[in-house]
């Protein structure tokens, strides 16, 4: 493969800033579908336990279900995300954004549902509801403005506005005023509840 041509940040899908590690949990996206937005998860293995490579093996099915007792209630499970930002800022890419990771599961938002087909799911590592930490807010913010630079993404939400009801990442620990500011973007663009102080 030749190398990347000066300031190409993208490659079929893959972001030239990420680490990449390839998940077999996607598929195509459907004919048509306008990758409009970012949907933001968070997620740890075990829940609360940090800096462990359960995560990426969680998203390449190689994880061992008998480690810790929680792994039996999701053994069996398949997905990914496109994306996953660790506590330190290190950002890691499992599925190619031009194609569709199983992030959302059943979704519904902007009168749209089945919301994998036209979104790049973000996993951010951390407890639903608790704080996540700035180098990931940085990290973060940078993967969406080039995002926006490379598809029409116009929206970004939370599992827990996409799946409410169902789904409570990455919840209230999450400043979506802080991503806005560092994003610029039109309030318009993220959840209208979610960007009061």
């Amino acid at each position: 493969m030749p190398p990347e041509a000066p300031g190409v940040l993208w490659r079929d899908g893959w972001y030239r800033f990420a680490h990449r590690c390839d998940s077999p949990n996607f598929g195509p996206r459907p004919a048509g579908a306008r990758v409009d937005l970012v949907v933001v998860h968070s997620i740890s293995l075990p829940p609360g336990v940090y800096g462990g490579d359960e995560v990426r093996r969680l998203f390449t099915n190689t994880l061992d279900w008998d480690a810790h007792p929680y792994f039996k209630s999701i053994e069996g499970m398949q997905v990914s995300a496109h994306f996953f930002i660790r506590r330190d800022g290190a950002l890691w890419q499992f599925v190619s954004c031009d194609d569709r990771a199983w992030h959302a599961g059943a979704s519904s938002y902007r009168g749209r549902p089945n919301c994998n087909d036209d979104s790049v799911g973000i996993e951010l590592e951390g407890l639903e509801g608790e704080t996540f930490e700035a180098a990931q807010y940085e990290a973060l913010a940078s993967v969406c403005a080039s995002l926006a630079q490379h598809y029409p993404v116009r929206h970004i939400a939370g599992h827990e506005h996409i799946a409410p009801g169902r789904k409570n990442d990455p919840g209230a620990g999450f400043d979506w005023a802080l991503l806005r500011r560092q994003l610029a973007w039109p309030e318009t663009s993220f959840p209208t509840l979610s960007l009061r102080p």
